[in-house]
């Protein structure tokens, strides 16, 4: 979409799955829910930006480990107590966990083995901490369940609920799903299925400034903080709250001798399996995929 106008569609017949849950053969349209994966990290991002402007969410700075009260023992480890909620948005835990080089078939997956524990929270709370928090980005699904949890806990509804309330309903969004734990819970790092037109309309949302018609949808300083850089993820890519930043090199023709390079930021949500949300501020330009 550019200038808030559909340019290009494409759709296609594939084999489709929710989460490991064969769906058989589908003829994807405008209105066919699919996996988000990871990209459903950036929209808990967004979410949790929603609730802190209401007052229901400690700020980014607030001791993680004071969410959790239940966890009191955990507290005991000072590497632990020095956690901030600002660590798990931007997955600077410093804990062991491993999500990148272990498949996603695979139990010893830090993810698979954080839905398959008992008590996920504990399960990401109690990892061993291997480095100073705040001092390196590691992927961390779990680190998305805590922000999660305490979106729950100070709104008082379930994800989904809140999700749909705050964001959903007001951007026009149609039918999602968020596909849930054996608890019943919203699986918050990789669960939530959207069609791609919905899932471009976040990002127009944003190139608005979190704007959507004459409704404030998320605090615009929100916006502006949540893309700014954190903390370095790789030579090309950096990570602010619950979303990549990076920049897009290409060349321009300018007639039929001259060309000349011009670089664009972009904000990014990234899943498993070719999901994306790319959102071009300077082109004014978003792009959704959704692929096998």
């Amino acid at each position: 979409m550019r200038k808030g106008s559909l340019i290009l569609e494409r759709y296609f017949e594939c084999d489709d799955d929710a989460r490991g849950r064969p769906l058989g053969t589908i003829a994807f349209n405008a209105d066919t829910l699919h996996d988000l994966r990871s990209v459903s990290k950036s929209v808990v991002g967004r979410l949790y930006g929603i609730a802190l402007a209401d007052g229901k969410v400690p700020p980014p700075d607030a001791p993680l480990l004071a969410s959790f009260p239940e966890y009191i023992d955990l507290a005991a480890d000072p590497a632990r107590n020095r956690w901030t909620t600002h660590d798990a948005l931007t997955m600077k835990m410093g804990t062991d966990w491993d999500e990148l080089s272990v498949p996603y078939s695979d139990p010893t997956n830090s993810e698979i083995a954080m839905d398959m524990a008992p008590d996920r929270y504990r399960f990401v709370l109690a990892a061993p901490v291997v480095m100073e928090p705040g001092q390196r980005w590691i992927y961390n699904g779990g680190a998305t369940a805590l922000v999660a949890r305490i979106i729950a806990k100070g709104t008082g509804k379930p994800l989904h609920e809140f999700a749909r309330e705050t964001l959903f309903d007001p951007l026009g969004i149609g039918q999602t799903e968020w596909l849930t734990d054996r608890g019943g819970e919203a699986i918050a790092a990789s669960g939530l299925r959207m069609s791609p037109r919905d899932l471009a309309r976040i990002g127009l949302m944003m190139l608005k400034g979190g704007m959507w018609h004459d409704r404030r949808v998320v605090p615009v300083d929100w916006i502006e903080r949540s893309t700014s850089p954190m903390v370095e993820v790789d030579e090309i890519r950096q990570y602010g709250y619950h979303w990549y930043l990076g920049k897009f090199a290409f060349t321009v023709s300018t007639g039929p001798r001259w060309n000349r390079s011009r670089h664009e930021h972009f904000w990014s949500a990234i899943g498993n399996g070719g999901q994306r949300l790319f959102v071009f501020p300077g082109l004014d330009l978003v792009v959704a995929i959704t692929a096998g």
